[in-house]
């Protein structure tokens, strides 16, 4: 059995009485090894229910599980507990820790978690593959202890601040923090400034926030001088991924050359719509070209996230839509609701897809500067969020794209040549 020493920024999750503890930092910060250990702890305690997840179910298996198993072995005695598969108790607390993801190969859990008796805390581990917030909310409502303290654990590695963790809990309650031994940088403005990172100041959560330079004695001198060597060459990546900070966009953004600015309504203009599914949501997107100065400007007339059927749809549709038989053109795979659509009265075609033509309608798109309208929040949040998944062959990621799905099935209609062409 061994004595672990732990750092002492990790103090507040053993002391704080808010519900939400958000751990945050980049890149070999301990952050993972902490939790474990406060873990280990409240299975000391009668009554305890720990939930513990990521948000695959292959993940948990592949990675929190054993890593929990290996710090039994380091600090504690095994004959202690009772160890399955996905979960673990306490023989003389009968406190227990189940491990899940929040996804299976099955499906969605989320059915089944937040019906699990006696709950106490639950742990999100790597927060970053979460982005439900719905799902978030479903869990969350049922850690609902009477007599034990209610926790929520949230370790997470930044991303953009497009994630609703951000959102929730940094967007309008944080501070800029300066990290001490991190050094300057030059910004595009020439300018030194310091490394830094955004500490919520929430008023229901306890935020800690380490890097890996809180955590370097545990570090080899090896890994520490790559990751220090990107602050010259990269800084950016370097206060992203090693200091923790949040991005205003993804590294790799498709779409770059894009501001905020009022629509230009002299401009011939239509609307692209896209269809949601479960939690996609269902978009109605107005675009306007200008193919002497090369700008395309959007503005998101819709954007919800349930479902709906053909009657609402058309409602929607109906009362945004700024003329009766303004053009909408609409995603091929829904041709039966189209059709259904344009018997009722509107101007509504089905986009036409084929090979590539995802890829030609982007290549096309990046080719123009984009304005998008200051109450378009969505459109914004996808530009600065939809990247390649593989670059080399293009391919884009099957996410932050339903407005911008939208805005493509249209602005290849406004710049096409051959009347009566649509290429999604």
């Amino acid at each position: 059995m061994e004595i672990v020493k732990l750092n002492k920024l990790f103090k507040p999750l053993y002391t704080t009485k808010k519900k939400y503890t958000i751990l945050t930092g980049g890149r070999g910060s301990g952050k993972t090894f902490c939790v474990e250990d406060f873990t280990l702890r409240l299975l000391e305690e009668v009554g305890q229910g720990v939930l513990y997840t990521r948000f695959t179910m292959k993940a948990a298996k592949d990675s929190i599980i054993p890593l929990f198993k290996k710090y039994i072995d380091k600090v504690s005695c095994a004959s202690k507990y009772i160890i399955t598969a996905n979960k673990i108790i306490n023989k003389r607390t009968k406190a227990f820790v189940l491990f899940s993801g929040i996804k299976t190969s099955s499906g969605d859990q989320t059915g089944n978690l937040k019906s699990l008796d006696n709950i106490t805390t639950w742990i999100v581990e790597e927060g970053e593959d979460f982005n439900s917030e719905e799902t978030f909310i479903d869990i969350d409502d049922s850690i609902r202890s009477i007599h034990l303290q209610n926790r929520v654990i949230w370790i997470q590695n930044p991303t953009t601040n497009a994630h609703f963790i951000y959102k929730k809990f940094f967007e309008k309650t944080h501070v800029k923090v300066e990290v001490e031994n991190a050094g300057t940088y030059l910004d595009e403005d020439g300018k030194f400034c310091n490394f830094s990172y955004q500490k919520s100041t929430h008023p229901k959560v306890e935020h800690i926030h380490t890097t890996y330079l809180n955590n370097i004695e545990n570090l080899s001198t090896e890994r520490v001088e790559e990751w220090e060597g990107t602050k010259f060459s990269n800084p950016k990546k370097y206060m992203h991924k090693y200091i923790g900070a949040w991005l205003d966009k993804s590294e790799g953004a498709i779409f770059t050359d894009w501001h905020e600015g009022d629509f230009d309504t002299s401009l011939p203009y239509g609307y692209g719509q896209d269809y949601g599914f479960s939690n996609d949501p269902t978009t109605l997107i107005k675009i306007a070209v200008d193919k002497r100065r090369k700008r395309v400007y959007w503005h998101e007339e819709y954007y919800e996230s349930k479902m709906l059927g053909m009657e609402e749809i058309f409602q929607v549709n109906r009362s945004r839509i700024e003329r009766v038989n303004d053009l909408i053109v609409g995603d091929s795979q829904e041709g039966r609701l189209i059709q259904d659509l344009r018997r009722k009265g509107l101007n509504i075609k089905p986009c036409k897809k084929g090979a590539g033509s995802v890829t030609a309608g982007i290549t096309a798109m990046k080719d123009y500067t984009h304005i998008v309208t200051p109450s378009s929040m969505n459109i914004k949040r996808e530009f600065n969020n939809y990247c390649w998944s593989d670059k080399k062959a293009e391919i884009p990621i099957d996410d932050y794209n339903h407005a911008i799905d939208a805005g493509r099935y249209i602005f290849n209609f406004l710049i096409k040549k051959k009347k009566g062409a649509i290429y999604g």
